[in-house]
């Protein structure tokens, strides 16, 4: 159902009313005259279907709704004033200043999209850019030297937030010669037998694929680690081993048909990639934005790795 909303003046009027207790200290305090004020409060108390304010001679009082509804008011306040103030100062200012962490994986695919966007709204933003992995990207975050890190969850240190902004599932990907291209499902001995191509020891990732297939009872064994994405593809490509890793990364090898993706067993391995930022920290106007456009470009770059995932069937 469509409420309409109630307008600002009807909000600041209530809120004043509420703080000075009499409709000639609201209109005062609001440079209006008394009947406005009294207007604003009935037609938002109209609009609300509920009385706001008891009115008993002089005496001001609030209702029960008028209390609840008060609360949600002077939150709303607060923020407009907020976001006035943050406008304000990149007005004057003409930017901000961003620093931002990111693992290498997702500067790759994922930020040249994000800071083309994110520029059209900032022209004039500093963006300061730092990419390694999630664990070293945290120390830096911990100490203040990043606003922000783009990384895998799962474990969250307790001076941190951690916002969800897009999941996503490893699979195998094989070259088309590959007898694997062809299955729908991988029996557990050849899946021990097969070498794998995985992205970097020391990542989150890594630990994931681990513990998943400690958890089917097998040990992983890995042929190559490989520091960059480009050459996992290339050598799964070339046939020399089973690479693990997210559709959206081989997005467009995938649909070329030079690698084919092949189903992780039962289970799904997912991850869940997000923003993290010290607790103590208000995100700014500037900081809300650039996690608002990596939630919209990273859904992007799922449902086109999803379409390919409907042509291979």
């Amino acid at each position: 159902m469509h409420h309409e909303l109630p307008d600002l003046r009807q909000v600041r009027a209530f809120v004043a009313l509420a703080d000075t207790q009499s409709f000639t200290r609201a209109a005062e305090s609001l440079f209006l005259t008394q009947s406005a004020v009294s207007h604003s409060i009935r037609s938002l108390e109209q609009q609300l279907e509920v009385p706001l304010v008891e009115r008993s001679g002089k005496k001001i009082a609030l209702t029960q709704d008028g209390v609840v509804f008060l609360r949600r008011c002077r939150s709303v306040i607060t923020e407009l004033e907020q976001a006035t103030q943050e406008i304000e100062a990149l007005k004057r200012w003409g930017q901000g200043r961003i620093r931002i962490g990111a693992t290498h994986t997702l500067c790759e695919y994922l930020l040249p999209t994000v800071l083309r966007e994110f520029k059209d709204c900032f022209p004039r933003c500093e963006i300061h850019i730092e990419s390694g992995d999630t664990a070293e990207l945290m120390n830096r975050l911990e100490e203040a030297q990043l606003d922000l890190v783009l990384g895998l969850g799962g474990r969250v240190p307790n001076w941190a937030r951690f916002d969800t902004i897009f999941e996503d599932e490893l699979v195998f990907v094989v070259s088309a010669q590959h007898p694997w291209a062809q299955k729908e499902e991988i029996p557990l001995e050849e899946l021990a037998s097969e070498s794998y191509l995985i992205y970097a020891k020391r990542s989150e990732t890594y630990r994931l694929i681990r513990n998943h297939f400690e958890g089917l009872g097998m040990k992983l064994r890995t042929t190559l680690n490989l520091g960059s994405m480009g050459a996992l593809k290339e050598m799964a490509r070339l046939g020399i081993g089973v690479g693990i890793l997210s559709p959206w990364v081989a997005q467009s090898e995938l649909e070329k048909g030079q690698l084919v993706r092949v189903k992780i067993s039962k289970e799904p391995l997912a991850r869940e990639w997000g923003v993290f930022y010290h607790d103590s920290k208000k995100l700014s106007l500037v900081e809300d934005t650039f996690m608002g456009v990596c939630e919209v470009t990273a859904r992007t770059l799922k449902t086109s790795s999803q379409k390919n995932r409907l042509l291979e069937r």
